[in-house]
């Protein structure tokens, strides 16, 4: 009988702290839920950043078309996202179905950005520096990541297929009657399908 008494004691002690680690295990899930990241929301703010704040440097175009070329991105604090990139912004007008280039330029770096109750903002851009102290700043921002980094920004013919590419869905987006993309001095280049 006391065996018996012993097992139910053990037998219920050990079901009171199975519902505790579930309910902890619960609430732990809840905790990891809650700081999802939602990634699509963070390159819409990087875009937003390119053509509200990067661009009014930038001679106006028609449209503004920002072309991110991100190399990596730490989603693991919702309050400091970390997206590292080759970021570009180009101003274009429309002339018949060709976009013509008239302004813009690539600004590598990391931004840094917090959820907000309207998604993400950029609250920080530690931008590579120009001239004789771009590689000091560009190895210091990239860390680990900068063969990456080189690798897409000595890569033009990549580069410019993604380009053509965030064009292509803009154009898409928009129903802008684009079939055509031009550089001043190049010939026009069709736009991808």
């Amino acid at each position: 009988m006391l065996a018996a008494i012993l097992f139910c004691g053990v037998g219920f002690v050990g079901c009171g702290n199975n519902d505790d680690t579930k309910q902890q295990s619960k609430e732990e899930n809840k905790q990891v839920v809650d700081k999802k990241v939602d990634a699509a929301a963070c390159d819409a703010a990087v875009a937003d950043y390119l053509v509200n704040v990067i661009d009014k440097n930038y001679a106006e175009g028609e449209l503004c078309i920002p072309s991110p070329f991100v190399v990596s991105a730490d989603y693991g604090n919702p309050e400091d996202v970390k997206v590292w990139g080759d970021f570009w912004v180009f101003n274009y007008d429309l002339l018949g179905d060709t976009l013509k280039t008239v302004s813009g330029g690539n600004h590598p770096g990391l931004m840094h950005l917090k959820k907000t109750a309207n998604g993400y903002e950029v609250t920080a851009f530690d931008q590579v520096e120009d001239g004789s102290r771009y590689l000091e700043s560009a190895k210091r921002i990239f860390g680990d990541q900068y063969g990456s980094f080189q690798e897409i920004s000595g890569n033009a013919e990549k580069r410019e297929d993604v380009r053509r590419h965030f064009v292509a869905d803009y154009v898409e987006k928009h129903n802008i009657a684009a079939t055509m993309i031009q550089d001043y001095g190049w010939p026009a280049v069709e736009l991808p399908k």
